[in-house]
């Protein structure tokens, strides 16, 4: 990693104590093994406060909510540090308006206090600002003067809570970051229209955590045990990304196989033929400890997304998950991105047929050899590698002092 001894503040989406991996907080965490970085968490606002208020999430952030306080919250890594928001008014209600914008601009003008009481408190100088795909505050950064300002494009905008505002919001925020990263090269053509200085650098995984799978000594998540072999896993959000269509074909011809789903069910966008197939088991959500057991017990991994416009720019976490702890994957082709890093490893699938026929191979053919080859390729898609390239566009793009 080239850039080295730099102060950054990273504002992200997620919150620093999530149960959930997540690439933004990933990112501030290893950034920090080489410099010391603030992550900024996305804030509460009056509407979170008044739902959550007794829980142990507002409890550990009640005495840093002011605007006034330049405390900070430590955590595992010793340059890595929590800045926890204001409080701010809810308006994501409003309809995009000249009206939405001007109090969008007075929930900024808090976080930005805040931002400015932490700065003078703890010295920080020359910081380099990376919006981490909290696209919600595009012109945070007015007036703050970052020596360089960044902004991480980590997915397409699919959520309507998203669409209402992050439109509009996303597309001032590039056109005014000095630099763009992308996590799909779909999103970094459209980003370069309106930026020249973006850049495609894809996700990756937690290797050293998936690969826990392979311990002899690691028990297999109990829920799976109890389900007939061969299982065909899926570990993700269930919702409107699957190919529901696709996926019927290929379950109701494999009535000998166990199709199970790992995670939370949105149930809007799942037909009603999936709670019901005999062969289709749903464990729900699980602890992100629980991840590398969870893989364990699958004889074959999935990644079902549909190909459309959306998912051709998403570059699944899962797949490199999948690969690190030696499993055989099966996946659509909604991303022609997903070849380049995985050689021939993995098939691709047009269609039911031949989703079908990759998952009887890997069934048939799975070696000591091809999982060798899985984990080469999924320790050349480690966080630890993309987070020193995302580390170095940064140190290209910073201005000589």
């Amino acid at each position: 990693m080239k850039l080295k001894g730099h102060q950054i503040i990273v504002f992200g989406l997620p919150r620093f104590d999530s149960t959930i991996e997540s690439t933004n907080y990933t990112t501030a965490r290893l950034l920090a093994r080489e410099n010391k970085v603030y992550y900024v968490e996305n804030p509460f606002t009056v509407r979170d406060y008044f739902k959550l208020r007794k829980g142990p999430e507002f409890k550990v952030r009640k005495n840093h909510l002011s605007v006034w306080s330049g405390k900070l919250i430590d955590t595992d890594t010793p340059n890595l540090k929590i800045i926890i928001p204001p409080l701010l008014l809810s308006i994501n209600f409003l309809p995009e308006s000249g009206f939405f914008r001007s109090i969008l601009k007075i929930n900024e003008s808090m976080i930005r206090r805040k931002l400015r009481t932490i700065i003078k408190a703890h010295n920080i100088k020359d910081y380099i600002f990376i919006n981490s795909f909290n696209f919600h505050y595009p012109t945070l950064v007015n007036g703050l003067s970052p020596a360089l300002t960044v902004y991480h494009c980590l997915d397409p905008m699919i959520l309507p809570f998203n669409q209402r505002h992050g439109v509009v919001s996303e597309d001032i925020l590039v056109r005014k970051s000095d630099v763009v990263i992308c996590s799909s090269r779909a999103l970094y053509l459209e980003k370069k229209q309106f930026n020249p200085k973006s850049y495609f650098v894809p996700n990756a995984a937690d290797v050293t955590h998936s690969s826990k799978a392979l311990r002899p000594e690691l028990p297999v998540f109990p829920k799976l045990l109890k389900i007939k072999k061969p299982i065909i896993g899926y570990l993700g959000a269930i919702e409107r990304r699957i190919d529901y269509d696709l996926l019927k074909e290929v379950i109701t011809h494999n009535a000998d196989k166990s199709f199970v789903f790992v995670g939370p069910v949105a149930k809007e966008f799942v037909p009603d033929w999936f709670f019901t197939a005999p062969n289709v088991f749903f464990l729900g959500a699980i602890d992100y400890a629980d991840m590398p057991a969870v893989i364990k017990g699958f004889d074959v991994a999935l990644i079902p997304f549909k190909k459309d416009e959306v998912s051709s720019s998403i570059f699944p976490l899962k797949l490199f998950e999948y690969l690190g702890a030696g499993k055989p994957v099966v996946a659509i082709d909604f991303n022609p991105d997903l070849k380049e890093f995985t050689e021939d490893i993995v098939p691709f699938c047009t269609d039911a047929q031949g989703f079908t026929a990759a998952i009887e191979e890997a069934l048939a053919t799975d070696s000591k050899a091809l999982q060798s080859r899985r984990l080469a390729i999924a320790a050349e898609n480690t966080w630890e590698k993309r987070v020193d390239t995302i580390a170095d566009i940064i140190f290209q793009n910073l201005k000589p002092a």
